[in-house]
């Protein structure tokens, strides 16, 4: 891993059943030198769900990383140029903050970071996990694939006859997405068959 001594900046947005898959690849980031920030959207921070209440969550990445989550826009904003990360995930990635990423959108203290990090010319990976990337979000989706600067940790159906407009990044694959989108790469193949 070419991971040593990069900042990287980690926002969790909804999807809630996706945290327990994106924190042993937080773990292993950090197991290979990497500093991690923690970053999570309103939802996470607010939202109870089957999956846990939002401070089991928090608590559990401050646990991960040693540093408190950033969990407002005036916290996230100084990742422009006063204190810029090597790279920013956003994992897992909801429909709605893809769409608003998409268009511009910076109403949460991840998308700001990711805008921040854009500002920057460094790279944003993004592990989407939408029923909608197929839908009405397929348009964002594109258009977030033909912008530079962003690189998707590879993504497949995850239930195609009963979600056939679902999409999951495979986030096994993320730390690999991170080192390739540090060299200015998209990892490949980037749509994959998914074993979910």
């Amino acid at each position: 891993m070419e991971l040593k001594g990069k900042r990287i900046g980690f926002g969790l947005t909804g999807s809630h059943h996706m945290h327990a898959k994106v924190f042993p690849q937080i773990e292993k980031m950090i197991a290979d030198g990497a500093e991690v920030i923690p970053i999570i959207s309103s939802t996470v921070k607010n939202t109870t769900t089957k999956f846990g209440k939002p401070q089991d969550h928090i608590d559990k990445l401050e646990r991960i990383t040693g540093k408190k989550v950033v969990s407002t826009i005036p916290e996230a904003e100084p990742f422009g140029p006063k204190d810029p990360l090597d790279c920013m995930v956003i994992a897992p990635l909801t429909g709605n903050s893809l769409s608003k990423l998409a268009n511009a959108l910076t109403d949460s203290p991840v998308l700001m970071a990711a805008k921040s990090t854009i500002r920057n010319q460094q790279p944003v990976v993004l592990g989407i996990s939408t029923n909608d990337a197929l839908g009405l979000n397929g348009v964002n989706l594109m258009k977030l694939m033909a912008t530079k600067f962003i690189y998707f940790i590879p993504y497949g159906q995850d239930n195609p006859y009963d979600k056939p407009n679902s999409l999951v990044a495979d986030m096994e694959k993320l730390p690999e997405t991170v080192e390739f989108a540090l060299k200015g790469k998209q990892i490949q193949p980037v749509i994959i068959t998914h074993n979910a």
